[in-house]
Formats: C-alpha cells, structure tokens, sequence
C-alpha cells in the first residue's frame, strides 16, 4: 500500500495566524454559559459545543460582530445534520470553519470556503497513523490532537504530518499552553475561561527536559 503524502509544513491560514498573534488559545466553548466570558476575553477563536441547531443562529453572529473567529463542532451540535447542508447552514450564519472527527465533512467544508480543523485522539500506534493518513487525505486547515499530552510523545515527523495543530484536552494552565507551542502546535484549546486570557508575553519558559520525547508512539 503506497503511504498517504504528508502534509509536513503546510502554511497556518493567515486568518488563524493573525488570531493566534496575541492570544494562542483556541476557547473551547461549551454551552451557553461561558459565552460571555469569552466575549470579553482576548482569545479570538473559539470552538463552540453542544450548542442546539436552533441557539447557533444567535450565537454566531454576535460573536461573529465581536470580531471573533468562530468553529462549530459539527459532531457536537444536536439537532445538526452530518452532511453538506449542515456545513452550508454553519456558512450561511457567518461561522468561519467547522470542527469534525468525520473525514467527509472536512472534505466538503474547505470548497465552501470554511475553514476546517479535524479532531483526532491519538490512543496508540495504529490510531496514529489512520489519523495521519485522514489528515493527509482531508488537508485540513487545523488538526485538534487530543489529549494535549499525547503531542511530547509523537515524533517530530508524525507531528508535523499533523500540522498545524491546536493541543487540546488536559490543558489546565499556562505551563500547559507554554508546552504545547514548544512542542510545535500552533495554540492549545481549553474550556478554562482563565486561559482565554493568556497572552503570549505571559508564557512561562519551558523547562528543556519538557521538550524530550520520550518512548515516541511511531518509529
């Protein structure tokens, strides 16, 4: 079976990267409560989750109006259909991307002009690499690899075969976020509304023995 290409180096969207400037932390939004604290908060992404279909077309403009760039998770919204209509109505509302674990609804977001980011959890070896060849297939715009932890253990190769990506779950404070840049990821998703104010000038160093990879999940 020949390898899947990989998609080592490819480019953060510049919309993502001007987002990430000041703040690298993507908001993980659940539910309505947190949303007005993310409005006041400097981090300018979010990831919205387990937000009915019928609460979206409010919620998205008006984060939309605060200059917010705004994902849905597809997977996680109910009442939300899985297929191409579903991303058109997410597009219609003025949402920026969509977040997945499903391959073909990565596939379909990018031509409608969303940005995508695939949610992968890595648990082992063979789960790693159906994770990259999906990613690899999909040329998503993000990859969300959970759990956050799991990024120390990959090889430098079968992270950037996941690039760019965002680190999320287990990301409990600023240490966390500090790690996750260092490893190589682009920023790091949390529903911490603590760490939606995290800027970059904020980051605490990371100890050099952080950055070892030890017993790396593919050779």
């Amino acid at each position: 079976m020949t390898p899947s290409p990989s998609r080592s180096g490819a480019p953060l969207d510049p919309r993502l990267t001007a987002a990430f400037a000041e703040v690298p932390v993507v908001a993980s939004v659940v539910g309505t409560q947190p949303l007005r604290q993310f409005l006041t908060a400097p981090a300018k992404v979010c990831i919205l989750a387990t937000f009915a279909v019928g609460q979206l077309p409010q919620v998205v403009p008006a984060l939309g109006r605060a200059g917010k760039t705004v994902f849905v998770n597809v997977d996680s919204s109910p009442g939300l259909a899985q297929d191409r209509g579903a991303l058109e109505f997410i597009k219609n509302m003025g949402a920026h991307g969509v977040v997945s674990t499903r391959l073909s609804l990565i596939e379909k977001g990018r031509p409608l002009g969303l940005l995508t980011m695939m949610k992968v959890f890595v648990t082992d070896r063979s789960n790693l690499r159906r994770s990259t060849d999906a990613i690899s297939r999909g040329a998503p715009d993000l990859v969300e690899i959970m759990p956050a932890p799991i990024v120390a253990r990959m090889t430098a190769q079968a992270q950037r075969a996941m690039s760019p990506s965002v680190a999320a779950g287990f990301v409990e404070s600023p240490a966390d976020v500090a790690l996750a840049l260092a490893l190589g990821s682009a920023a790091a998703a949390t529903s911490d509304p603590r760490l939606w104010h995290l800027r970059r000038d904020q980051l605490p160093p990371v100890p050099p023995a952080a950055l070892k990879r030890p017993a790396p999940l593919q050779e």
